[in-house]
């Protein structure tokens, strides 16, 4: 199996100034269609998660997904559509799909932004990004050795229902006509491991796991 680290190197801050630079040609082509206010919500996210069962591989998953979700509104009316596509072309289609719903949907006294006033104008920092450079195969070897130490715990185990790591992370951008731009980007990790014991009608399942946004604040595998 091939060790394909999950995030290496750290690219996720010329990654928000890509997808941010991106929301702004969408909203310029908003106001270039008519629109009196828009929207733009941008998206990446990434993933790895392994699943062990009875010291066996069962699967290994890597996930890599985007999102563009474009709003306007014309006057009081309003449209969205959306795309994972970032060709030009796509881009264009999107916010004139958004553009064409809004022209033939009915006023709605409650649609559009809030007032720009209300717009936050300060971001803390929340200490939530945290990215671990994980591979498949250090994955594998944690969640076997979560596993075995379960069913070492006890004689009594003698089944279970798989252990599993995951590791992910998101970053977003979202952008509108009154010219704010909110920025997150976060991490998500997780180790878990459920067991049966006994037998017959005396069988019993539980199970425990640890989340964490860094990897140094997760439980021990063993302690799992």
């Amino acid at each position: 199996m091939n060790a394909t680290a999950l995030t290496s190197p750290d690219d996720s801050l010329a990654r928000l100034e890509r997808l941010e630079a991106l929301s702004q040609r969408l909203l310029e082509r908003a106001r270039a269609q008519g629109a009196t206010q828009a929207e733009v919500s941008c998206s990446e996210e990434t993933g790895l998660n392994v699943n062990v069962r009875l010291g066996d591989v069962e699967t290994v998953e890597s996930t890599r997904d985007r999102g563009i979700g474009v709003t306007v509104y014309f006057g009081k009316r309003k449209g969205s559509a959306s795309t994972a596509d970032l060709r030009e072309e796509s881009l264009e289609a999107t916010v004139e799909q958004a553009c064409a719903i809004a022209r033939f949907t009915e006023d709605d006294e409650a649609a559009g932004l809030a007032d720009a006033a209300l717009m936050a104008r300060e971001f803390p920092d929340l200490d939530v990004w945290h990215p671990w450079a994980l591979d498949m195969d250090r994955a594998v070897d944690l969640a076997l050795a979560c596993e075995a130490a379960g069913r070492d715990a006890d004689a009594r185990i003698e089944n279970s229902d798989g252990a599993s790591i995951g590791s992910g992370e998101s970053l977003s951008v979202y952008a509108n006509s009154h010219g704010f731009i909110g920025r997150e980007r976060d991490t998500q990790h997780t180790i878990g491991c459920a067991l049966i014991a006994g037998q017959g009608d005396g069988m019993q399942r539980d199970g425990w796991y640890s989340s964490a946004l860094a990897r140094e604040d997760l439980d021990d595998a063993a302690s799992i």
